[in-house]
């Protein structure tokens, strides 16, 4: 650098800094002669001017949080703390005294509106004018109060009282999945609104932002003095959360689970609904609950999805049938003995061996569930009606003992699920005590898991073997520029098992809810599903046995079946284990269904038929005695797929039956009085369409595979008769 350029900005310097003194003496002189404030134009000897410089932290704005169409769940609102001026120089526009002079007035008639402890405030205000002060808060109760308590004390009229505008956090639908959402409030010592629990408080780094410094010169009143702020740093407010949950659906959900607690007086209650395939949870709901606005009172700060471990019951049979069926061992078309299974153990063999009933053992007999025995049955049928001794036998006799350790750890029960910023705990897993506990986990019973593990484990056979991790935060959205922080997708964590095995499994599942069979009264007329109930005891730490009048009680389900899009799990604690109401699980499953365009059948269209999308619910009309005209009209209006059988001109037959409940893209069927049967087109239909047709017709169909029909071994307009041979393949 030359000399000169240095020396040009040497002068330059002392240019600036003469500048800058000039105006400083300015400022000065002007104020000594005309008692005036440069910047404000306010009079300097005025007794409203603070003398003092007033340093503040300006509170960055808390992120929003929203469902997945954006819909707000917890979001930052203007809110009032209540500030009492003690100056006794104060005065209304009217000249009237505007300072608190009755400190026990003043707090009584704050009482009228506030929920404060009275004697406080008063005390907080008589030590606030014997130091002296110009103006004080008021303590709990008066802080961050909303705009209506802020008005309603305005029209009291109390001299001296006055507002503070802040902000406090708001949940507009509460309460919200309030476990999972938790809450955040004000904190003294950080002097900031911040998460206490839930994604409140796992998300706060996100959502908290980072505050900002200012500095200004105020009057006594609190009024700002026009140019005297300096920002010395930005506020950078938080950025927004967007999760997975629908607002819609969660409110159904929280509307039902507040019947079923009064229902049945349950302790607590829970739900979860999932995407099967993304693993999207789209409802979270754990019960009791809490107002977030208020939480004053949480009944508990555990969520009985993530963080609750429980013995489930009989939910857990499905995973003992899949390992029988996907390491081959399943006896298909076997029976056994139902009722009560008595055994003994070799520990040099590891051998479990089934006795005569009666015979004194070392160990207590496990018997089914109320005692029931359903005599000889299928292992089929041992799923459908909850045998606990169909499940002892497949893992005494069948399934080995190795083999089912590694597939429930492949299953990840017992192992943290890692969903995003959820809380979670792990379960104890107690198999390896043999043989006792090794038999009750393969019924729901002696290890402990989470609702969350459990979701987590089923989409492996709700998904064709394949398992994805259960995750409810979306995206971190920064709240200014729009840009995704932080975004999470589907997570596929294992195929414990192969998609044939988990297709099985599903058509297993689809025979719990027949009639007779153990979940029955969760049938919903319309809707597909595979689903499997659980009756599971409570072990009490505190007697050392299991509860004998205190039960979960739970319903897993998917739907529609043989390509399962949602899953709902439902339970509670209760007395009422035995004829509690299906009819919330109803709701809830059908909400979901609705929230996600999905029919919840398995009917299909073939190739050349129309595939409605939007689903609609209809009653099936009495077609039977009526014209073929007539059936067709009565159906026009309706999105469903007909199926004409024979070539008669009047109905004598109809599927499904009249009154029921169909929806868009049902198929229904129509048996005529014609002699002539033609061989249908069976492409898309599923085995809940092939049995309406074998029974309408009395034509037995042969099927293989599982799913929905890709081929048969008769053409299409080929007639047919009882005598005919039918093979469709399914896939």
């Amino acid at each position: 650098m030359s000399v000169k350029k240095s020396n040009k900005q040497l002068y330059r310097v002392i240019q600036i800094m003469t500048l800058t003194g000039t105006l400083v003496v300015a400022n000065v002189l002007f104020t000594m002669v005309t008692h005036k404030h440069i910047w404000s134009g306010q009079d300097v000897l005025d007794t409203q001017i603070a003398s003092s410089i007033v340093n503040t932290t300006v509170e960055a704005k808390r992120g929003t949080i929203y469902d997945r169409n954006h819909n707000v769940i917890a979001q930052e609102v203007t809110a009032y703390t209540v500030v009492a001026y003690l100056d006794d120089s104060l005065e209304d526009e009217d000249g009237n005294p505007d300072y608190v002079k009755d400190a026990d007035y003043t707090a009584k008639k704050l009482g009228t509106v506030l929920d404060i402890d009275e004697d406080k405030v008063a005390k907080i205000i008589e030590n606030a004018i014997e130091d002296e002060r110009s103006q004080t808060e008021l303590g709990t109760g008066t802080k961050r109060i909303d705009k209506e308590k802020m008005e309603k004390i305005k029209e009291l009229d109390i001299p001296g009282i006055d507002f503070i505008e802040t902000t406090n956090r708001n949940y507009p639908s509460t309460p919200f999945s309030s476990n999972l959402i938790g809450f955040a409030a004000y904190d003294e010592e950080k002097e900031k609104i911040s998460g206490v629990m839930g994604l409140e408080q796992t998300l706060d780094e996100y959502l908290s932002g980072k505050d900002g410094q200012v500095q200004y010169q105020q009057t006594v009143d609190g009024s700002i003095l026009p140019g005297t702020t300096q920002v010395f740093e930005e506020a950078e407010d938080g950025k927004d959360v967007v999760l997975t949950l629908d607002s819609s659906l969660q409110r159904t959900v929280e509307e039902q689970m507040q019947i079923t607690m009064e229902q049945n007086n349950a302790e607590a209650a829970w739900c979860a609904v999932m995407e099967v395939e993304t693993g999207k949870i789209l409802a979270w709901a754990s019960y009791p609950t809490f107002d977030q606005n208020q939480h004053l009172e949480i009944p508990s700060y555990q969520d009985r999805i993530s963080q609750a471990v429980y013995e489930p019951g009989s939910v857990m049979k499905p995973f003992t049938y899949a390992i029988a069926l996907d390491t081959g061992v399943f006896p298909r078309n076997t029976t056994f003995r139902a009722g009560t299974f008595t055994y003994t153990f070799d520990s040099s063999t590891n051998k479990i061996t089934r006795v005569a009933n009666g015979t004194e053992t070392a160990y207590p007999p496990i018997s089914d569930a109320l005692e029931e025995d359903f005599g000889v049955i299928t292992f089929e049928q041992g799923l459908a009606f909850s045998s606990n001794v169909g499940i002892c036998e497949l893992l005494s006799n069948y399934v080995n003992y190795n083999q089912y350790v590694d597939y429930m750890d492949e299953f990840g029960f017992f192992k943290y699920v890692d969903s995003p910023y959820v809380a979670e705990s792990l379960g104890v897993n107690n198999i390896a005590n043999l043989p006792q506990d090794y038999l009750s986990s393969g019924f729901g019973q002696s290890s402990s898991i989470t609702v969350l593990q459990l979701l987590q484990a089923y989409t492996a056979i709700f998904n064709g073997g394949t398992m994805v991790k259960p995750y409810v935060v979306d995206s971190i959205v920064d709240s200014t520029t729009g840009e995704v922080v932080e975004e999470f997708d589907t997570e596929v964590v294992g195929t414990p098992i192969s998609e044939d095995t988990a297709n099985q499994v599903v058509d297993l599942m689809e025979g719990v809810l027949q009639d007779g069979a153990s979940g029955a009264r969760f049938r919903i007329d319309g809707v597909d599903m595979a689903a499997k109930t659980g009756t599971g005891e409570i072990y009490n730490e505190e007697t050392g046995v299991y509860d004998k009048y205190k039960y979960t009680s739970s319903i897993m389900a998917a739907a529609p079946s043989s390509d399962a899009k949602i899953m709902v799990y439902y339970g509670m604690v209760s007395t009422n284990y035995v004829n509690y109401s299906a009819e919330p699980f109803k709701q809830i499953m059908q909400a979901a269904l609705i929230a996600n365009g999905i029919s919840g059948s398995d009917s299909a269209s073939t190739s050349e038929e129309e595939n409605y999308e939007k689903w609609e619910t209809y009653t099936m009309p009495s077609l039977i005695n009526h014209s073929l005209t007539y059936a067709n009209n009565k159906l026009a209006d309706k999105k469903v797929h007909t199926t004409v059988i024979g070539d008669g001109q009047n109905v004598v037959d109809q599927y499904p039956t009249k009154d029921s409940t169909i929806n868009s893209n049902d198929r229904v069927f129509i048996l005529t009085d014609g002699q002539t049967i033609t061989m249908p087109d069976m492409t898309g239909w599923t085995r809940k369409d092939l049995t309406a047709f074998w029974q309408l017709t009395g034509i037995s169909i042969e099927t293989t595979g599982y799913g929905k029909v890709k081929s048969q071994n008769i053409e299409t307009g080929q007639t047919i008769s009882t005598d005919t041979e039918i093979q469709v393949e399914l896939e």
